[in-house]
């Protein structure tokens, strides 16, 4: 079979540049555009939906929305790998489900931001969750089937890296794509409103992100590439024998503390700025931007380190190296910005943290391939799509959670309002999450360790050298 050459695997990274900007709309703006602030409102945005902390008194209508879409994720994540790794249509089991999802999962988007009553009502919410759901379907249906091409594009380590790092980089340009509404929603409201403002940024998005997610579907012929045998194993037989793999599951175990972490920090990034680095929160952009250049920088050494000490040695370091720019962020709590301006504490968080992200974002992806592909040789099964879906669902376990807690912590030492949409954060409230962040990552490390990275490779070695 042919290997992909470095052209075809940048033509593959494209597709993520897709499915990240749509999914960073909805990380981004889903919140903001339905849970607008005081100052939202005083500048045109409706309220769709009943404001506040009404479900139990600590959970808002969203995020019981949000919560309920998981459960579905839980149900659609093991099925969609399953009927991809056994699928055996003639042009390959992973490229015609993402052809099939890339313009629904664009439509979708759009739509799950038209909510048709301009007041609060029951109708908005029935149609919020169902675009809900229906986009987590087609992200599903997109992005399990593109990730398990990882490990069947990736026929040598040098690939699978390569691979790697390309769509960690369209990845991370495809979620600053998804921040440019900051810039030109502002530019636009004058003269269509609050709501259409966001609206017409997200269709330029939205096009732009399925073109992305097609290209790869026309110009590379999965069958010129792979050659397996598709699985004969039903899903939940084959979601319990990619569980049953030790070493994926300490990884999975790995991956949802790093999640965790990392979404603490992202969702409190614009509150450790305005409340504890007291600055303007365009600053929140600049240290985003600034520390997504900088992480970039260092994107071509991470094969070659890789090659030296391995990938275990290096995601551990870069949970460490996490954890502290998170120890940094919790200090400014302790320290204050009087002993130490706030912009300092930002420009240190964002080189500490440059090089890690840059580890993480590409070696995990290359861990899953390589113990799918190990686990593939010793079982005879070809599961990829399953072992991929799994650690999506990590994914988004993770930040479900950590949503969740951070709503929890960030208040701790305020009197919140129950009836209004602003989180009222507070310094001690920000510390928390700072050092709660560090416990995750720290905890993500030492789960590693138990990941026995010599075994998996000597499996793929000794059948490569077999060939």
């Amino acid at each position: 079979m042919k290997r992909l050459t470095k052209r075809q695997m940048r033509i593959f990274a494209v597709g993520q540049l897709g499915w990240s900007t749509l999914s960073g709309i909805i990380g981004a703006w889903f919140v903001t555009f339905y849970l607008p602030t005081q100052n939202d409102i005083s500048g045109g945005a409706i309220q769709y939906i009943t404001p506040g902390l009404v479900i139990g008194g600590f959970l808002t209508v969203l995020g019981l929305i949000t919560a309920l879409s998981r459960v579905f994720d839980a149900v659609t994540d093991p099925l969609i790998a399953s009927l991809s790794d056994r699928s055996r249509n003639k042009r390959g089991r992973r490229i015609p489900f993402m052809q099939y999802a890339a313009i629904p999962l664009s439509v979708v988007t759009v739509l799950l931001f038209c909510a048709p009553v301009e007041q609060i009502s029951s109708i908005n919410i029935v149609w919020i969750s169902a675009f809900v759901v229906l986009f987590y379907l087609f992200m599903t249906m997109y992005c399990t089937p593109y990730n398990a091409l990882i490990s069947e594009f990736g026929k040598t380590q040098d690939d699978r890296m390569y691979i790697s790092t390309a769509i960690s980089l369209t990845f991370f340009a495809g979620t600053m794509l998804a921040y440019t509404p900051f810039v030109f929603a502002g530019l636009l409201r004058g003269s269509v409103g609050f709501a259409w403002s966001y609206r017409i940024c997200f269709i330029v998005l939205a096009v732009v992100a399925c073109v992305c997610m097609l290209i790869p579907t026309f110009f590379l012929k999965e069958k010129d590439f792979v050659e397996t045998k598709p699985s004969n194993v039903n899903m939940f037989k084959s979601l319990g024998a990619t569980f049953k793999n030790g070493n994926f599951r300490t990884f999975v175990f790995s991956d949802i503390m790093y999640w965790v972490g990392l979404t603490l920090f992202q969702t409190g990034l614009p509150f450790f700025v305005k409340v504890s680095m007291k600055l303007d929160e365009s600053f929140t952009m600049i240290f985003l931007g600034g520390m997504t250049v900088l992480s970039a920088v260092f994107y071509p050494i991470v094969p070659k380190l890789v090659k030296k000490f391995g990938k275990k040695k290096l995601v551990i370091t870069g949970f460490l190296g996490l954890a502290l720019a998170y120890v940094i962020a919790g200090l400014i709590g302790i320290i204050g910005v009087t002993v130490v301006p706030g912009v300092v504490y930002g420009v240190l968080i964002c080189v500490i943290a440059a090089f890690p992200m840059a580890l993480l974002g590409i070696i995990p992806q290359s861990i899953v391939a390589d113990v799918a592909e190990a686990d593939g040789y010793e079982t005879g099964e070809n599961r990829e799509g399953m072992f991929f879906a799994a650690r999506t669902f990590a994914m988004k376990f993770g930040q479900s959670l950590a949503m969740l807690v951070f709503t929890s912590l960030a208040i701790i030492g305020t009197t919140q309002n129950a009836d209004s949409n602003d989180i009222t954060a507070s310094v001690l409230g920000m510390t928390i999450v700072g050092f709660v962040a560090v416990a995750f990552c720290s905890l993500g490390a030492i789960i590693l360790g138990l990941y026995n990275e010599k075994k998996v490779m000597s499996v793929i070695d000794k059948n490569h050298d077999k060939k």
